[in-house]
């Protein structure tokens, strides 16, 4: 385990480039921040540099506020880290894939959304709007069905030239802590 809270933006551990599970458990991390609810899903995210390793954002389900003009809702774990990466340097969202590093990589504890109940803009599209700022998004657990069933995420970030790629081993944890809020 890396710490007990997140780190602050700059201050994030440093991590051996390719180390996909201690990537995965920072993500983990981020994720036990979330708040419980049996509405939503406890998921965890974080953008890297795959080249050096270094931690660009991270985010989790909630954290911050949906009311961004133009995009109502709650925010999800990966749009929080884009959303960080457009504050920090003053832009849009959809731009960001314009000050990324070129091997930038997206580990999220929870399959990426392809659609949401709400209407708001799936993770997935947020992701493919990047262009090909994400080549590769890894993930800890498939969603479950319980709010969307079937979802064909991965199929879509596959036909848009992005890969997806399972981190194994924290399955268990990762589903415990999502699911957290809801009954057992």
């Amino acid at each position: 385990m890396l710490s007990a809270r997140m780190a602050p933006v700059g201050t994030h551990p440093v991590i051996a480039p390719g180390n996909h599970r201690a990537f995965m458990e920072y993500a983990l991390e981020a994720a036990r921040l979330s708040p419980p609810r049996a509405d939503k899903f406890c998921v965890g995210a974080c953008l890297v540099n795959a080249e050096t390793g270094q931690v660009l954002s991270t985010g989790y389900s909630l954290e911050l506020p949906g009311d961004r003009p133009g995009d109502p809702g709650r925010t999800h774990a990966e749009h929080c880290c884009f959303i960080k990466i457009a504050d920090q340097y003053g832009i849009k969202e959809e731009r960001i894939g314009d000050v990324l590093p070129p091997n930038t990589v997206l580990y999220t504890t929870m399959e990426p959304c392809n659609s949401r109940l709400s209407g708001n803009r799936s993770c997935v599209d947020r992701i493919i709007g990047l262009g090909d700022a994400v080549k590769t998004v890894y993930v800890g657990i498939r969603e479950p069905d319980t709010f969307i069933a079937a979802n064909s995420g991965r199929n879509r970030l596959e036909k848009a030239g992005i890969q997806m790629v399972f981190v194994e081993g924290l399955e268990d944890r990762i589903l415990n802590v999502a699911m957290a809020g809801h009954e057992k």
